[in-house]
């Protein structure tokens, strides 16, 4: 027969290991701070992916605070923003072959910013990134919002034929044509 000090003994153990799956199950239903997101757009018989986390501005200086200016940029939050296309492209004019790319930006306090697609497609972050492996650098003129984009997002405008990063008060568009 079991004493009363190992009954109470259990009893704690089964109230502690309920009490922390109750704590552990609304952590996961908060969710990430910079849920993973994704851009897909067919048009003229060509496929563009875009995968990215989407962080929020949460009230804090975005451009030259958390995003520095003058550094390669993920483009995103956590892994590096991809961008995929499954035939060959022009970025704003310039040739980029059909393939899976990571997609980074070099924000600038003013003038053009430029976006990279670099050939090393799966990678955290920006903290490897490595320019000799870079498929194209392109300079492309930003946009400013009237109001604030609270979470970074990309859009596709089919009729422009132009991809767009927007995020706080900046929209960094580019055109993709075949």
């Amino acid at each position: 027969m079991m004493n009363y000090s190992l009954k109470n003994e259990a009893f704690l153990r089964h109230l502690l290991t309920f009490f922390f799956c109750i704590s552990l199950s609304s952590v996961f239903a908060q969710g990430k701070p910079s849920p993973a997101k994704s851009l897909e757009a067919k048009v003229d018989g060509l496929t563009i992916k875009m995968d990215y986390s989407s962080p929020a501005v949460k009230g804090r200086k975005i451009w030259g605070g958390l995003e520095a200016y003058d550094k390669v940029w993920r483009a995103g939050a956590n892994e590096a923003t991809t961008f995929e296309v499954d035939k060959a492209v022009k970025i704003n004019g310039k040739a980029l072959p059909a393939g899976k790319y990571s997609f980074f930006i070099i924000p600038k306090e003013s003038g053009d910013w430029t976006i990279i697609f670099n050939t090393v497609a799966e990678q955290w972050g920006a903290y490897k990134y490595d320019e000799s492996k870079d498929a194209l650098r392109v300079d492309v003129k930003t946009e400013s919002l009237d109001a604030t984009q609270e979470r970074l997002e990309y859009q596709f405008d089919e009729k422009a034929k132009e991809v767009a990063m927007v995020w706080e008060k900046v929209k960094v568009p580019f055109k993709v044509t075949m």
